[in-house]
């Protein structure tokens, strides 16, 4: 299988790195474009020398997976350029641009085929194999699907979803990482006025966030059963939970999942 993408920002960048180092698909069969070198496309050549990168975005589109990692302004301009390019009866179309329709993607094919695309919504974890990806697709067989989420699936963890639910899986996995990124920020700051060096406070609060992720997934359990564990009548625990809820925290976390998909 041959993969190429489109775009070698924050996120695409992160999906080579990912894919290259994953190991399921050779280097040599990546092909990373960006028309705006800037630094990018050389970072991800010195890391991955087989990797194949160019300035001409229709060195991607003879892939069997095409993935456009674009800015949302930017979708129209380059799917203008490329769409004559692309087979769409036997290629896929992958988009990770935020707020692109599957109707709107496959607008872009010029044939009477009707095309397979995909919304696909990682966060940037994926360029080290933690990605929580959100995937739905239009016109695909289930083989394309498969092909699809055995891709992100080497990257993370995976969820098929209608698209409905892109925006609450952006919200959530996509917006979601930097919302968890500030809370770690927050409780090393808050570490260090409690008297702890910053790293030694961040080292603490990941392997607690790290912890408390498996002992969800081992248990299964309410994340509020957990929290029950820890709360002894007039404790610790309960008052800093308490102290939270003052300032507002359940309520700030749901009105800021609630405007990532304004």
């Amino acid at each position: 299988m041959t993969i190429g993408i489109i775009g070698a920002g924050n996120m695409g960048g992160a999906i080579a790195r990912g894919i290259a180092a994953g190991g399921n698909i050779a280097v040599a069969d990546i092909t990373v474009t960006s028309p705006n070198r800037h630094g990018e496309l050389d970072a991800l050549k010195a890391d991955f020398p087989d990797l194949c990168v160019a300035t001409d975005n229709r060195q991607a589109t003879g892939a069997d997976v095409i993935i456009v990692a674009v800015k949302p302004w930017l979708l129209d301009e380059v799917m203008s350029e490329i769409a004559d390019s692309i087979d769409f009866a036997q290629q896929i179309l992958v988009s990770i641009v935020a707020g692109a329709s599957l109707e709107h993607l496959a607008a872009f094919s010029k044939s009477t085929a009707t095309p397979a695309v995909f919304r696909v919504i990682p966060n940037t974890a994926i360029a080290v194999g933690e990605s929580m990806t959100f995937i739905a697709s239009a016109n695909a067989t289930s083989e394309q699907v498969g092909c699809v989420t055995d891709i992100f699936s080497n990257l993370g963890k995976v969820m098929v979803v209608e698209e409905r639910l892109m925006g609450a899986g952006t919200a959530i996995a996509s917006c979601g990482i930097a919302y968890v990124m500030r809370y770690v920020r927050a409780a090393t700051e808050a570490g260090v006025e409690l008297g702890m060096r910053a790293d030694d406070a961040k080292k603490a609060m990941l392997q607690t966030l790290i912890g408390a992720a498996r002992l969800l997934e081992a248990t299964g359990s309410n994340p509020e059963a957990e929290i029950d564990k820890v709360t002894t009548p007039g404790g610790l625990t309960i008052k800093g939970l308490n102290a939270m809820e003052r300032y507002g925290f359940t309520t700030a976390v749901i009105e800021g999942l609630k405007a990532s998909m304004k």
